[in-house]
Order: structure tokens, then C-alpha cells, then sequence
């Protein structure tokens, strides 16, 4: 498993620890009943739920762990959503988020047909997602984990243990209960792609791979459909290049993690950016699955940019800071 951060000036940041997958906030499972798209929301309170008066879905083999983790802490609104083809996610929520259920549910199919775009239609499609009813459910589920989260954490990914190479297990989305009114509706839209992309590349993902990739490519992916300019999406980035400061180099994973978080964070981003407009969408996604195989010292990176990219690092960084240069107008 493993834990990621994520903020920005705008709301993002994001690191690497063990066990999960954290996102943070800015100022800018136990047998569930799953509920189809056209019944709405289910409130269950008890072992036996009731839709209609029936039971529904107590087999489904994902319902045990959601269940024991979440229903202590309130009655559980599940909807059932289409979301890859035959695949079939879970978003839950409690009684009082049902706005956050329904800007999921409304965002999960096209966020996974937008990840599904970048990397193709090989990983797990079924994320169960579930947004804590207050703070103490939401440190309750992540710590579990092993993640340590505070109140600007907006929402936390796990993978169950997997061998590498092989399908992650136990995937799961964990939204705070103060999200969305933080980041608003678009902010929870970007935010599940960038998770989601997270849960797609787990399992040729190694720990210790380098953040600038791994989190570049997320929000690359994230941010590809927005519809948003580059200022809007690296507002931080974009006032240094204004002030004429080009980055010396890719950012270190030292930095994703330090005051200048935010920074880190769009840098990565823009390089992403760049190698996709520059060397072709293929190429970032092949550059990916190349650099995530565990830590990579300079030299291994500097063969992969030779390799997939036909750039040495220094023409690959000329190249990045005369693009920038070009969008931070």
C-alpha cells in the first residue's frame, strides 16, 4: 500500500509514505446494499438493510469490509454505479453528504473513462469510494492504513497488499467530510481523476519511484480535460515564470513535502505536460511505466529520458523551460 499527498496553491498537495494515498485541503466497508442508478440513495442502519422493503446485493463479496469499517459510524447511503464497461463501482456516503454522493456518482464515469484515455482499460475499474461522516470516521479509516492526516487532508487511497505486477487488491477511496465545501464540485472532480490515476497505475507503481513522475502524471491526467489555462491549473508556477525564475531542474521528492509544496507540485505537472505536448502522450505513459519501477538515481533517469524520449536531461530541460516560457503569459 501506499500513501501519497497531494495541494496546491488552489487546494494540493501531495507525498509518498507507506499504506495510502493522502490529498490534501487548501483554503484557495460488512455488507452494504447496493442501490441501482434510478433508486437513489439507500440509508442503512441495521445487519439487514432494506430497499423497498427487500434486500439487495448482500453477496457482493466488497460489502464485509466496507461495512465493518464505516457503519459504526452512522447509517450508510450506497449507490451501485457503472463505471467501466461491466464494472461496477461503490460510492458511499452518510445521511447530510448526499451532495457529495451524487457529485461522485455524477463524475465517476467520465473520470474513469478520462484515466482510461491516458492508460488504457487494464486496472481496477471498481474502486470503492467513500466519503467519513465527520473527522473522527475519516481518522478512524485512514489511520488504519497507517496514514497520519490532519484536518486539510481532503481524502486518503488504499491499496490492500499485491505482489508486483499483479492486480492491487482492496482499493479504496476515502473522501473528508469537509471536501467538497473546500474545493467545490469542480475541485472534487479533479481531485478523483488524480486519485483515480493512482489506483490505475498501482500495480506497476514501486514505492520510492520519483514523486515528480508520479505525481506529474496524476495531475496530468487530473487535468487534461479541465478545460482550465495553464495559470489557473500552476497559478504559483506561473507567477515565478512572470518574475523571469525558470526551475534549475525537476523537482526533488525532498520538495513535495517542504513550504514550497505547491510549487513542487505544479512544477511536476508542467513537466508532464510538456513531455505529452512535446514527445507524444505515448511517450509520457511509456516514461511513467519505466520511472515507476522503484527509486531511480540520476543516471537511470537520465538513460530512461535517452530512451523513451531521444533527450538527454539537458536537452529534455531546455526544451521544458523555453515551453514554459512560452505559456506563462
Amino acid at each position: 500500500m501506499n500513501v501519497r499527498t497531494w495541494l496546491s496553491a488552489r487546494g494540493r498537495l501531495e507525498f509518498c509514505l507507506t499504506l495510502a494515498s493522502v490529498t490534501l485541503l487548501t483554503g484557495a466497508c460488512v455488507a452494504l446494499i447496493l442501490v441501482p442508478r434510478n433508486a437513489g440513495p439507500l440509508q442503512l442502519a441495521t445487519d439487514q438493510a432494506e430497499v423497498l422493503g427487500t434486500t439487495v446485493g448482500i453477496d457482493d463479496p466488497r460489502l464485509a469490509p466496507v461495512r465493518r469499517d464505516v457503519q459504526p459510524f452512522g447509517p450508510i447511503l450506497v449507490r451501485q454505479v457503472e463505471a467501466g464497461g461491466i464494472d461496477t463501482a461503490l460510492v458511499v456516503a452518510h445521511p447530510g453528504h448526499e451532495a457529495d454522493l451524487e457529485v461522485l456518482e455524477a463524475q465517476l464515469a467520465p473520470a474513469i473513462a478520462d484515466v482510461s484515455a491516458v492508460w488504457g482499460t487494464e486496472w481496477n475499474r471498481a474502486p470503492v469510494i467513500v466519503v467519513a461522516s465527520n473527522s473522527a470516521e475519516f481518522t478512524a479509516l485512514t489511520r488504519r492504513a497507517g496514514a497520519s492526516t490532519t484536518a486539510d487532508v481532503a481524502a486518503v487511497s488504499l491499496t490492500g497488499s499485491y505482489a508486483p505486477g499483479t492486480e492491487p487488491t482492496e482499493q479504496r477511496i476515502v473522501f473528508n467530510p469537509d471536501a467538497r465545501r473546500r474545493v467545490g464540485d469542480e475541485g472534487m472532480a479533479t481531485l478523483l481523476r488524480h486519485e483515480l490515476t493512482h489506483v490505475a497505475t498501482r500495480a506497476v507503481t514501486v514505492d520510492g519511484a520519483p514523486q515528480w513522475m508520479l505525481e506529474g502524471f496524476a495531475e496530468y491526467v487530473a487535468q487534461r480535460a479541465s478545460g482550465q489555462t495553464f495559470s489557473q491549473i500552476a497559478p504559483t508556477l506561473t507567477t515565478r515564470l512572470r518574475a523571469g525564475t525558470l526551475p534549475a531542474d525537476l523537482v526533488t521528492d525532498a520538495e513535495f513535502t517542504g513550504t514550497d509544496a505547491a510549487f513542487a507540485y505544479e512544477s511536476a505537472w508542467s513537466a508532464c505536460s510538456y513531455i505529452a505536448d512535446q514527445h507524444g502522450l505515448a511517450a509520457l505513459t511509456q516514461l511513467y511505466r519505466q520511472l515507476a519501477q522503484g527509486p531511480q538515481s540520476t543516471a537511470a533517469q537520465d538513460a530512461a529520458f535517452t530512451t523513451v524520449l531521444g533527450a538527454s536531461r539537458s536537452q529534455l530541460l531546455d526544451g521544458w523551460r523555453s515551453w514554459l516560457r512560452a505559456h506563462a503569459v
